[in-house]
């Protein structure tokens, strides 16, 4: 997810420039491989502003009773919604090739593990691409120079390959922020004052040749982990969202697709509540763990807001279904559970699905999971599917050099907690890096 606390740094890492990236996939590169536990976080950078040591709150924790009645937001009435269809209507007919990938690095690193898990699959190619934007500040939101490059350059490798970036919809997105600031906030972006930061972010996927990009905006809406969360305030969410999908479809020569991805569950709000109409909405995704603990597969599918009513809710308002993050989690090495959530995508004909494969969520990067590992190889090896060339990417806007953070910003160059790999980086690199940081030892504490 994100991959800087629980998930490794998913929406708080900063973006290499061009040349540090070179260098720490050469650095990288050199680390010995097979691994137990190949966390991501412990050779990439991380942002400088969210926390690394501290867990994030409970995304299962109801909003704080403390907080004040919202009052009215200045925000779009939501669309009615048509009930959802029974459950028993007859599911979507599967794809003959599913688009599947797995989060395996934000960074150049990720792109250069797709071709190896893919060998891992004897073969199978992954066909969706999964990165997340950085959300410490937004500068890094509106996609910084130099991030983005890398996987641009591995989508148009082959015309039906698939893009998904996660876009943190505010700053200081794991930064605690309380309700009430998040609240404001939110009314903010709904009144049009972050128009402009998604706008750049549009013209730098097009620049770069990927305007078709999944964007999984404003993920997990309906916990408490992130500062884009919908709790505070959900029409002013609503109408917010809608603002950005609208000022990122007006810039010329996108093909964007948004997806609305809420945890599986309630969490602290139902997930139904933030959902912001159709017409802004193309996918409707889910992030569905193996938790919490000893919850089977069958109630994971029955409970409220879980796996069965995202299907007939996504089947009512005529979208597609996506799962951009999955995998393991609160049950350990669980087989049977990979088996069922394979066969349930599968099933019910999903867009696309990307695992989160670092631990203890994967299944090839992380060696506490044998069992699931061998089913997930088991399904997924050896599967026909044809390589297709893509057109060739055309040259992307130059883009200016980034200047150095102000003296108003976050120190990017702030030391490590103990026990970080040295990487052996000149200074400027590290600079670019956002400084020498990694995980704390608590990068695993989030209850979901």
């Amino acid at each position: 997810m994100s991959p800087e606390q629980s998930r490794v740094l998913r929406a708080g890492r900063r973006p290499a420039w061009l040349a540090a990236a070179v260098a720490v996939s050469a650095v990288l590169a050199a680390t010995a491989p097979g691994q137990a536990a190949d966390d991501p976080a412990a050779v990439s950078p991380a942002p400088a502003a969210p926390p690394s040591s501290a867990a994030p709150p409970s995304s299962a924790a109801p909003p704080s009773s403390a907080a004040p009645p919202a009052p009215a937001a200045p925000s779009v009435p939501p669309a009615p919604e048509p009930s959802p269809a029974p459950s028993s209507a007859p599911s979507a007919q599967p794809p003959a090739a599913p688009a599947f990938g797995a989060y395996l690095d934000y960074g150049p690193l990720g792109v250069a593990r797709t071709a190896e898990l893919s060998d891992w699959l004897g073969g199978t190619r992954l066909r969706v691409g999964h990165t997340y934007l950085p959300g410490d500040r937004w500068s890094n939101i509106e996609g910084a120079p130099g991030f983005l490059d890398v996987w641009a350059d591995w989508r148009n490798g082959q015309a039906d390959r698939m893009l998904v970036l996660n876009v943190p919809m505010l700053e200081r997105n794991e930064e605690g922020l309380d309700d009430d600031e998040v609240r404001e906030l939110l009314r903010r972006g709904a009144a049009g004052d972050f128009d402009h930061h998604f706008r750049r972010l549009a013209e730098r996927l097009v620049a770069l040749g990927v305007p078709d990009t999944v964007l999984v905006l404003g993920w997990e809406m309906n916990g408490t982990t992130y500062t884009h969360r919908c709790g505070p305030d959900p029409e002013a969410w609503k109408a917010y969202w809608n603002r950005i999908v609208t000022a990122m479809r007006a810039v010329p020569g996108q093909r964007f697709r948004f997806d609305f991805a809420p945890s599986r569950g309630r969490d602290a709000v139902p997930w139904t509540d933030c959902y912001p109409g159709d017409d802004t909405v193309d996918i409707v995704g889910m992030d569905a763990y193996d938790q919490p603990h000893g919850m089977p597969f069958e109630e994971q599918v029955s409970e409220p807001y879980g796996l069965q009513a995202h299907v007939d809710f996504a089947r009512a308002h005529g979208k597609p279904v996506s799962y951009p993050e999955w995998g393991l989690f609160r049950n350990g090495d669980n087989a049977a559970y990979m088996r069922r959530m394979l066969a349930w995508m599968e099933e019910h004909g999903a867009l696309y699905n990307t695992l989160t494969d670092y631990c203890p969520h994967g299944v090839w990067q992380c060696d506490e999971n044998p069992r699931a590992a061998e089913v997930y190889r088991s399904v997924l090896s050896g599967r026909a599917d044809a390589e297709t060339p893509g057109p060739q990417r055309p040259a992307p806007t130059p883009t200016p050099v980034p200047t150095a953070p102000s003296s108003a910003e976050p120190d990017p160059r702030r030391e490590p907690p103990g026990g970080c790999p040295a990487l052996g980086l000149d200074h400027w690199i590290v600079q670019w890096l956002g400084g020498k940081r990694c995980p704390g030892p608590d990068r695993w504490a989030r209850t979901r």
